[in-house]
C-alpha cells in the first residue's frame, strides 16, 4: 500500500484524507441544515450546533494536514492527459475548496468569539481570535453563510466533474481516489 502521492496515483494517506474531510463537511452541513428541527433551547439542537462547530474545526486541521501531505508527495498524472482548459478549472475548482475548508471555520470561529462566547473541540477551550464585537461578529456569521452557500454549488461541480470524469472520459481521475494495493 503506497501512502503518499506518486506520479501514478495518490497514497493512502491522502486518499483517506480526502473521504475523512468529505464526510466531516456533510456533518457540517447536515447539522446546521438540519437543527432547525429541533426547538431553540433543547439539547438537541444545542447537540448539533456543538457538533457543527466541531466538524469545522476538524475540517480546517485536517486541511492544513492535507495541504501539507499533498506538498510532499507527487501530483499525479490523469490518464489520459485532459485538456489544458480543464486542467485549469480543476486547479481553479480545487484551489477555492481548500480557500473554502479554511475560511469558513475561520469564520464560524471569529463569529463565535466576536459573540464572547469561546469555541470549544473536544472539551479543549480554542484561543479567542478576537474580543467580543457584535457587529462583527455579525459580519462573519454574513459572510460565513453566504461562503456556505457558495461552497455548494463548487462541491457539486468538484462532485459533477469527477463523474464526468469517471463515466464520459473515462480517464484514471475516480481511481486514482479510492484506496489501492
Amino acid at each position: 500500500m503506497k501512502w503518499k502521492n506518486t506520479i501514478d496515483g495518490y497514497g493512502s494517506v491522502p486518499v483517506a484524507l480526502h473521504w475523512l474531510t468529505a464526510i466531516l463537511i456533510i456533518i457540517a452541513y447536515a447539522t446546521m441544515e438540519l437543527h432547525d428541527l429541533a426547538e431553540r433551547g433543547t439539547p438537541l439542537r444545542q447537540s448539533m450546533k456543538t457538533w457543527h462547530y466541531m466538524a469545522g474545526i476538524s475540517v480546517f486541521a485536517l486541511t492544513w494536514l492535507r495541504l501539507s501531505v499533498r506538498l510532499a508527495g507527487a501530483t499525479p498524472q490523469i490518464l489520459p492527459t485532459p485538456p489544458r482548459i480543464q486542467t485549469r478549472l480543476a486547479s481553479i475548482v480545487k484551489i477555492t475548496l481548500y480557500c473554502l475548508m479554511l475560511g469558513l471555520p475561520l469564520l464560524g470561529w471569529l463569529t463565535l468569539n466576536g459573540k464572547g462566547r469561546e469555541v470549544e473541540y473536544f472539551g479543549y477551550v480554542l484561543p479567542t481570535l478576537i474580543g467580543k464585537n457584535p457587529a462583527l461578529a455579525d459580519l462573519f456569521k454574513k459572510v460565513h453563510e453566504t461562503l456556505a452557500n457558495t461552497a455548494y454549488f463548487v462541491i457539486g461541480l468538484h462532485t459533477l466533474a469527477a463523474l464526468y470524469h469517471h463515466y464520459f472520459r473515462r480517464d484514471s481521475t475516480m481511481r486514482m481516489m479510492w484506496f489501492r494495493r
